[in-house]
């Protein structure tokens, strides 16, 4: 995963369009939508258990060949145009944070989906592990649902297809290139999702999904396979570059295909979509092979082990790291259990060359000398169970760092996650490694464009309207920008939020109407039931402490029986039996004042919760949970 984090329909505004809508809600409810529809539909979650997902040969998920047509693109081949259709462009997520990235496209009964990626959560979603976008509206109309694209093999862009199986009611071909197919079955295998339809699909080549064609162009990105889509519908084209940039030394070979890219825009391109992470940064982003010839020199230097973090899907970065560990006359450890997987997939489909006597297991590294290995692990976000994150805390089960061995972390860290790496790196400080980021040389290169990329891009492609997408709002404007500097009309592009829509005809684009968006949390077993309520509540425990009220009260003669029990947990003084004495006295007094009004169960537990608080917060300025239970005698 290159990169990741964080999540409507509204009235046009004049010059860049942005929308007035309401923010995308983030309880985990998916059908609480901001669009004008509502939605009480749920749906059941049911089980996929057939045979293990296969490399399908072209068919259609109703079993026909058509859907499934395939054959390499020529020039000069268009979609039929009819006056009367409409295409609508939905984003589902990817609009409010680098993550989360799915597309809906609609025209008539047939719908396909670019992309369903997750999110990673940061420190405002305690407890929770994964962020989906919300799929409702895609369930809700599943019988139209024709194929779902994926364009490249990183969490952002995958991590959702496992949820979203086990929620269709039916098979849906899934089409992507060799590696991620590879990632995404080795994704399913976990999830124990053993029907699913996973076509092929290569650079070059043409599909029909229903009344779309689809063409796929190579995109160079920081994992092979990555490709960009040119849509074909009766209403008009869409070209959707996916996350690229341009490196023009590639470590595959493989370069942006500037010559289909070319094609398309000959034949027309209606709307462009563009990657727009990058989009902040004014310059060209360096290639690749850059980093390579840093980490061979530190690692050609390094006096003892060598330890490099990096994200598990970045198979170029590990080949690079093969490459001068094996130049240097190390071996290879590998350890972190995606780091393992991708590694073992990326190697089986011959995406990473290393021999197999240039990898040793991790529980053989005993006896071997230090300057003779180098070890790629997982951890370069500063997760505290990753390989990184439990070697630097001294509980991994085979690697101890050393004074003297050599850090390098190979990523540049998500915002919201630069704590949790610098925590790691002062660790592994203390410890006495050396310790190597982006600060310290070119060890980590991004996979997206810089501006000058994009306005080349853009340049190419020469669309009539435009639609950033990939990016946080400052990352959306910026690229806004820079189309209306390349000669896009500033009235002709779009800036939009999850759950509005585009909608393209023969008349031209304008904003349709919104449907049902938002984030799904994903908290241990549980899918979409944890809401914002939830987490609130989590962080005020978290922040603020907790505090208990048992109370017995008569109702029949309006008078508090006994004292109330006031229990206190991570308050300031909460342990000082002054302040539970007055805490106690303060709520016996409350409810005292309630009941010579007459007021019920509810009311009383009002106001033993506003006495406490505004006790505690004159004491200590701290407003903690408080649960109050009034027993009725």
């Amino acid at each position: 995963m290159a990169k990741e984090q964080q999540e409507k329909t509204a009235s046009s505004r004049e010059g860049d369009k942005v929308s007035n809508g309401q923010g995308a809600r983030s309880g985990g409810q998916r059908g609480r939508g901001n669009g004008s529809r509502k939605n009480n539909t749920t749906f059941k979650r049911v089980n996929l258990e057939r045979k293990r997902p296969q490399l399908s040969r072209g068919e259609g998920a109703d079993g026909s060949q058509q859907a499934g047509e395939r054959r390499r693109s020529r020039r000069g081949s268009k979609a039929s145009k009819d006056p009367n259709a409409t295409l609508r462009i939905i984003p589902l997520g990817g609009l409010d944070a680098i993550g989360k990235n799915m597309t809906a496209f609609e025209c008539g009964n047939d719908m396909i989906l670019d992309d369903a990626g997750l999110m990673f959560p940061d420190d405002d979603h305690p407890g929770v592990d994964l962020i989906l976008p919300d799929y409702t509206y895609v369930l809700e109309n599943a019988d139209k649902l024709r194929g779902i694209i994926i364009t490249h093999g990183h969490e952002d862009h995958t991590g959702t297809l496992p949820y979203l199986l086990k929620d269709l009611d039916r098979t849906v071909n899934i089409y992507a290139t060799k590696l991620t197919l590879g990632l995404i079955e080795g994704k399913f295998a976990e999830h124990k999702i053993k029907n699913a339809r996973l076509i092929e699909i290569k650079s070059g080549e043409e599909i029909r999904l229903g009344c779309f064609k689809v063409d796929f162009f190579a995109v160079n990105h920081s994992i092979p396979g990555a490709v960009g889509l040119f849509i074909q519908s009766p209403a008009g084209n869409v070209l959707h570059t996916g996350d690229f940039k341009l490196d023009q030394t590639p470590i595959d070979g493989v370069t942006t295909d500037f010559a289909a890219i070319t094609r398309f825009s000959e034949q027309g391109v209606d709307l462009m979509m563009s990657d727009s992470t990058g989009a902040m940064n004014p310059n060209f982003t360096p290639s690749e092979a850059e980093v390579g010839k840093t980490l061979e020199q530190i690692i050609s230097q390094a006096p003892g082990r060598v330890i490099i973090a990096s994200f598990a899907s970045h198979i170029h970065r590990m080949q690079q790291i093969c490459d001068a560990a094996v130049k240097n006359g190390r071996k290879v450890v590998v350890t972190g259990r995606s780091m393992i997987q991708n590694t073992d997939i990326a190697r089986r489909l011959g995406y990473l060359k290393i021999s197999d006597d240039n990898l040793i297991d991790a529980y053989d590294l005993k006896g071997i000398p230090s300057d003779q290995v180098v070890i790629m692990c997982t951890g370069s976000q500063g997760e505290p169970l990753s390989a990184l994150g439990r070697i630097a805390n001294g509980e991994h089960k085979t690697i101890e760092i050393e004074e003297g061995d050599t850090v390098i972390i190979s990523a540049t860290p998500v915002p919201g996650n630069e704590k949790a790496v610098t925590r790691v790196i002062n660790s592994l400080a203390k410890i006495g490694a050396d310790v190597y980021d982006k600060s310290r040389g070119k060890v980590h290169v991004s996979g997206h464009a810089g501006a000058e990329e994009l306005k080349i891009m853009l340049t190419l492609v020469k669309p009539k309207a435009f639609m950033p997408v990939h990016g946080e709002a400052t990352h959306l404007r910026a690229h806004a920008k820079l189309a209306e500097a390349t000669g896009v009309d500033a009235d002709n592009i779009y800036i939009l939020e999850n759950g509005d829509s585009l909608e393209l005809s023969a008349a031209g684009i304008e904003r349709g109407e919104g449907v049902p968006s938002g984030i799904v949390y994903v908290d241990g077993l549980s899918v979409g039931d944890t809401s914002q309520d939830v987490l609130d509540e989590r962080n005020t425990l978290g922040n603020q402490g907790f505090a208990s009220v048992a109370a017995a009260v008569d109702m029949k003669n309006k008078r508090v029986v006994g004292d109330p029990q006031v229990s206190m947990h991570g308050i300031t003084g909460g342990d000082d039996y002054y302040l539970a004495d007055e805490a106690a006295s303060t709520v016996a007094g409350a409810l005292r004042k309630c009941l010579g009004k007459d007021g019920g169960v509810k009311e009383l537990r009002k106001a033993a919760r506003d006495g406490l608080l505004s006790l505690l917060w004159e004491r200590t300025k701290q407003r903690p949970m408080v649960v109050v239970n009034i027993l009725e005698v």
